[in-house]
């Protein structure tokens, strides 16, 4: 290549990059309404509506046997030694319930790790457990990535400050402690330590039950949300894999690049009373008008979750699954923004031993040359791949969306077929709530959040990877690998069924559902063109 036409493609680079930088920090020093009005659970009064006459309601906060977690995991004390029981909890509300009923029965220690752990209603009422679980003595750590902490400082210092819960920070380069003038010199001093987030979601009691998968903690994740919601998925996982999701989260908390909150930013006011903090976040779980029915209902029944969870015929224990997940600082040598790591490895090799057939489920699905050689190789010796992602009317993130829809006829090409998710897929109301619909006269956005594949009917992952560069490269991402035809069947019916026109569109070469949005959701999204997809 001409050396100066060379030059002229890097400074293009360069300059795409910074540009896609600023919007990321624009979101942050100048939030929107989705940020700008999240609760505070210390200083809003509003936004917590107190009630203090609900004592009869709070009654399932009590436990009364504090080793009842250890008597339920003793009944499979002969199997769960080298073994994994494994239940798919598809249904935004069990997940919400199942992290409940483990917060309210861990006995020694919850340890969490979340992108997003918003400041609304799922997000108080869950910290409200993990409060509640800190105050009868389990050891509690929150770990959450510095780009997507909305909650005042003050808030979360004062948890921070109670003896039983220790927060971190992982990797505190943008948001916490930084006034807009540290997040306007992130962008030209550490462009690529900026993109380098933490994607991993666990959740782990006593170090041998977890919870993994795409949720995060906000109201879309668990079917809360009036206006959009995600279809997702998570795996509880009890017994041997258990361990090394504890190992990694370890790991990272371990790591340096993971700062405690109290080093990073300090109390606005040395009075602050942090009691009252606590009885506020108290006195809003304890109201059931913060709640709907069919949350109230399932909240008095918590006591019978975990029989429920072993009745149902689906949990089902599994002698090989993998937790695999990146290592914290993912990248961190000179490798400008494309290094890979250890999930896209694991990742690509299962594709690659794949023989006759990938479902996949990506919600955002950013194709680079790697991952497109991947699909053309797989075709070319018979294998059969389905990938379900977001139309252009269910996605909530148009700059993925735009690098999509720039290589959409390139994945095509590839052989593989694409369905995209339709923003009212009927399957919504398999999925979610029928209770919880009924509050409503219309129908909340549905768009696909899941991070799924199936392959040959044998092997299921779940995981938190998308498939777009960001994940191969960036964040951290974390999944976990199964391999049960039973799991994969169950899995994959649910993937099939899906697919179905009530639920989303089959885009051909000559057909795509993009106009079913209007003009300006279509112009945000084409300005969205100049930005590489490399970094999308």
């Amino acid at each position: 290549m001409n050396p100066l036409l060379c030059l002229i493609v890097k400074l293009k680079n360069k300059i795409m990059k910074i540009l896609f930088n600023i919007i990321i920090i624009y979101s942050i020093v100048f939030p929107g309404h989705a940020f700008s009005d999240q609760a505070q659970f210390v200083r809003n009064s509003d936004s917590l509506d107190v009630n203090n006459d609900n004592d009869d309601f709070c009654d399932h906060f009590f436990v009364a046997d504090t080793h009842y977690l250890s008597k339920q995991l003793n009944f499979f004390s002969d199997i769960m030694y080298d073994n994994t029981g494994v239940y798919v909890l598809e249904q935004g509300g069990g997940a919400f319930i199942s992290r409940a009923w483990l917060s309210q029965n861990a006995e020694n220690t919850i340890d969490v790790q979340y992108f997003i752990f918003s400041v609304d209603n799922i997000g108080l009422i869950v910290t409200d457990y993990l409060l509640r679980a800190a105050e009868r003595g389990v050891k509690v750590r929150i770990m959450l990535d510095d780009l997507m902490v909305d909650a005042d400082t003050d808030d979360v210092l004062a948890l921070d400050a109670h003896q039983n819960i220790s927060i971190k920070i992982y990797n505190p380069n943008l948001n916490i402690g930084k006034n807009w003038c540290d997040k306007i010199a992130s962008l030209f001093t550490d462009f690529k330590g900026i993109n380098q987030r933490m994607h991993n979601k666990t959740f782990i009691v006593d170090g041998n039950v977890a919870i993994t998968g795409g949720r995060n903690i906000a109201d879309e994740y668990f079917d809360y949300d009036h206006e959009y919601n995600f279809r997702d998925r998570d795996v509880l996982l009890i017994g041997e894999v258990s361990h090394n999701i504890q190992d990694s989260f370890d790991q990272f908390w371990n790591d340096e690049i993971s700062r405690p909150i109290s080093e990073l930013v300090k109390l606005s006011d040395k009075n602050y009373d942090f009691q009252s903090v606590y009885k506020r976040l108290h006195d809003y779980a304890c109201n059931p008008d913060n709640f709907w029915l069919q949350i109230r209902n399932r909240i008095k029944n918590i006591p019978s979750t975990f029989e429920e969870i072993k009745s149902s015929g689906k949990l089902i224990w599994v002698d090989s699954v993998a937790f695999v997940s990146d290592i914290p600082g993912k990248n961190n040598e000179d490798r400008e923004m494309w290094g890979g790591g250890i999930t896209t490895t694991a990742l690509i090799e299962l594709v690659e031993q794949a023989q006759n057939e990938i479902l996949i489920q990506s919600p955002y699905l950013v194709t680079s040359d790697l991952s497109l050689g991947l699909f053309k190789n797989a075709g070319m010796r018979g294998v059969e791949i389905k990938i379900l992602t977001n139309s252009f009317a269910s996605t909530d993130n148009i700059d993925a969306f735009s690098g999509y829809q720039r290589n959409r006829k390139r994945i095509l090409d590839t052989g593989a077929l694409i369905f995209e998710y339709k923003p009212d897929a009927q399957i919504r109301k398999e999925i979610m709530y029928n209770d919880l619909q009924a509050e409503l006269d219309y129908s909340p956005i549905f768009a696909i959040h899941a991070k799924s594949m199936v392959i040959d009917s044998k092997i299921t992952v779940i995981g938190t990877f998308n498939l777009d560069p960001r994940s191969a490269n960036l964040n951290t991402e974390c999944v976990s690998i199964i391999y049960s035809h039973e799991i994969a069947e169950n899995v994959r019916s649910l993937m099939e069924k899906e697919l179905q026109p009530e639920n989303s569109w089959e885009v051909t070469k000559s057909f795509n559902p993009d106009s079913e949005v209007g003009i300006f959701k279509r112009f945000k999204t084409y300005i969205r063109r100049i930005i590489p997809i490399s970094i999308l």
